[in-house]
């Protein structure tokens, strides 16, 4: 089968600075990671991949179609849903009315202001809440949950836009050891349960190693590795840029 998605020579500057240089990478249906040291180029990337920034050279495709260029809602459409480093959740909203707010938006109810709402994808709202463990939280004020709370929320909003790939960049960023394991344990549960395609970066190597099926390592831009967790824990190249060892 072509792969899920597959970017090709993809390039990107900031004046004076190349972020990516060249890349080439696919993405297969399961469980793919991107790792690279600080600065290799993994947020950019996404953000490429995403519509939220535009190649200066290079192609993206999803499903076989040329997404270069496309705007962020328009790859939504499309079945791309994306969490961000930072939280991106309503605060003032309670918890449901942020998934439900979701569903109104994806499903082409968000465009009616007047309509009362309140009655509209309870039960599936309930459901997801429920899928991603917030259920007992429904009520509660999004902007007082915990961190780790919060991006299960974030991560809750981005199922309710029905993506066929969900790409989440560094989700453990900033929880303690035990939302990590909790979080990655949601996470590759929620992918295997809906058959989601994916796509995360990460920086704590025991989550990639632990629930990723292939792995691609960007180092100063460029791609270094791509394989299987074995062949990439094996690589020579990878291990001098993560461990220090010399060639």
């Amino acid at each position: 089968m072509p792969a899920l998605f597959e970017a090709r020579g993809v390039t990107k500057r900031f004046g004076g600075l190349t972020a990516l240089h060249g890349v080439d990478f696919a993405v297969d249906r399961g469980i793919s990671s991107i790792i690279g040291p600080n600065g290799a180029g993994k947020t950019t990337l996404f953000n490429l991949i995403t519509g939220h920034l535009s190649p200066d050279a290079g192609s993206v495709t999803f499903k076989n179609r040329e997404i270069t260029g496309i705007a962020p809602h328009d790859l939504c459409r499309l079945g791309m849903g994306r969490s961000f480093q930072r939280t991106n959740i309503f605060p003032r909203l309670t918890v449901f009315q942020n998934i439900q707010a979701a569903f109104l938006c994806h499903r082409g109810r968000g465009w009616n202001l007047l309509a009362p709402v309140d009655r509209f994808y309870r039960e599936d709202t309930q459901a997801l809440l429920d899928s991603v463990g917030l259920l007992d939280k429904a009520g509660e004020v999004a902007g007082f949950l915990s961190h780790g709370n919060q991006k299960q929320l974030e991560l809750g909003i981005t199922l309710a836009l029905e993506p066929e790939i969900l790409l989440l960049d560094e989700p453990t960023a900033g929880m303690s050891a035990q939302e990590t394991r909790e979080s990655i344990h949601l996470i590759e549960r929620i992918a295997r349960e809906r058959g989601l395609t994916l796509l995360f970066t990460e920086h704590d190597m025991e989550v990639v190693f632990a629930i990723a099926h292939r792995i691609t390592v960007l180092h100063q831009g460029e791609v270094i590795a791509d394989g299987t967790p074995e062949e990439v824990r094996a690589h020579a190249e990878v291990r001098r840029v993560y461990l220090g060892e010399r060639r």
